[in-house]
């Protein structure tokens, strides 16, 4: 596996791939790497010639400085895992080598609605940094196709629209969210999490399938506030529950549900945030892969 750190050496390498027509897969990351990272790698070596995987603490998606200072960084463990997963090249850039000119969005991209709704409403400023951050690196790799995870819903929403809108020549991949045992989305985040939060954690996805059975019998104000109450009662501090249309992600606010819809959720357990989300249909849980 080659490690890199410079865009020229990345292209140089990849324009030979491309050379040989190898289809090229990758899988963009900020590192601390997890099961649910793994499953990408895994996802795309499977159906590419060659698997890319970038690791870089994108500093223009977090607004919270104490969030991006404090997000966890394990370079050794991140090689380590990805060799064994089968990733062929691992790129580690430094800021300048995304960011030549400097931090400003100059990407000709509108998120329109989908940046003031949830994630977006509560991280300004987060998907444009997303987006920023996506784009640069499908101009540096030009993969064949782009591997995702289904535990950042939004996200991917917003990258697809990206792809669409600019044209670009790139295939989405989402993978489903990887669980632990008891039910809580893998995040690099929950090593932040106190042994007590730890075991209150999970009523985060306990909600997403209760409400998968809410749905049936109340309408969606109800089940907002049934699903909120919950969290709360397990300590945890709800920033917003959601459901909402797949493809737009605007917010249902009255009335049964008729249709397919995600249900996400932002919460923050002892200070660490953590998001999930769950595809229903009419009380039928859609893990999608």
């Amino acid at each position: 596996m080659d490690v890199i750190e410079k865009g020229s050496e990345l292209c140089e390498i990849i324009q030979k791939w491309k050379r040989a027509g190898k289809r090229i897969g990758f899988v963009p990351t900020m590192g601390a790497l997890h099961r649910g990272h793994i499953a990408l790698i895994e996802k795309s070596v499977k159906q590419c010639d060659r698997t890319v995987c970038s690791v870089f603490v994108n500093p223009t998606q977090f607004n919270d400085p104490n969030d991006l200072e404090n997000y966890p960084r394990d370079i050794d463990g991140d090689v380590d895992m990805l060799r064994k997963a089968g990733c062929d090249l691992v790129f580690f850039p430094g800021e300048r080598e995304i960011y030549p000119n400097g931090r400003e969005y100059t990407l000709n991209f509108d998120l329109g609605r989908l940046d003031g709704v949830m994630e977006g409403e509560f991280r300004p400023g987060h998907f444009r940094g997303v987006a920023q951050v996506v784009h640069r690196f499908l101009e540096l790799i030009e993969p064949d196709a782009i591997y995702m995870g289904l535990k950042d819903f939004q996200q991917v929403v917003v990258v697809n629209k990206l792809i669409k809108d600019l044209g670009l020549k790139v295939d989405l991949v989402p993978v489903e969210t990887v669980r632990e045992a008891d039910g809580l989305a893998m995040s690099s985040r929950n090593i932040r999490l106190s042994s007590e939060m730890r075991k209150r954690a999970p009523v985060i996805f306990q909600t997403l399938m209760d409400c998968s059975k809410w749905i049936k019998t109340h309408p969606v104000e109800e089940v907002r506030e049934m699903a909120l109450k919950q969290i709360r009662e397990r300590g945890l501090e709800p920033e917003y529950f959601e459901l909402a249309a797949p493809e737009s992600l605007l917010p249902l606010n009255s009335g049964m549900v008729r249709d397919k819809v995600v249900a996400c959720v932002a919460a923050k357990a002892g200070g660490v945030r953590l998001i999930d989300n769950l595809v229903i249909k009419q009380g039928v849980c859609y893990f999608a892969g």
